[in-house]
């Protein structure tokens, strides 16, 4: 497993998507558009308040707002709001073998 923090890659944000648009030809524009930059390490649909969470890695501020641009200006979104990790409590556990629950 790699460290984030000798790869530099410190400041850990979850960005929270809403959008108006629904359709399958959106989605998969945006979602092209998403692994376009490599920041992003997680990206979800889902319920909520919000339509997608990505979860994004940078090196400093200035590294994420050049993410954030980067997102904005790729396709149509309603609401981009981000939300900075301030400490990884438990970060990339392992899932068990055994079945969950």
């Amino acid at each position: 497993m790699l460290d984030r923090a000798q790869l530099g890659a410190t400041l850990v944000v979850f960005v929270m998507v809403k959008t108006r648009h629904h359709s399958a030809d959106w989605l998969n524009a945006f979602r092209r558009h998403v692994r376009t930059i490599p920041n992003v390490v997680d990206f979800f649909r889902i319920g909520g308040e919000y339509d997608y969470m990505l979860k994004i890695v940078a090196r400093d501020m200035a590294d994420y707002d050049l993410c954030y641009k980067r997102l904005s200006e790729g396709v149509e979104l309603e609401t981009v709001t981000s939300f900075f990790a301030m400490e990884a409590i438990e970060e990339q556990r392992p899932i068990p073998l055994r079945p969950i629950g």
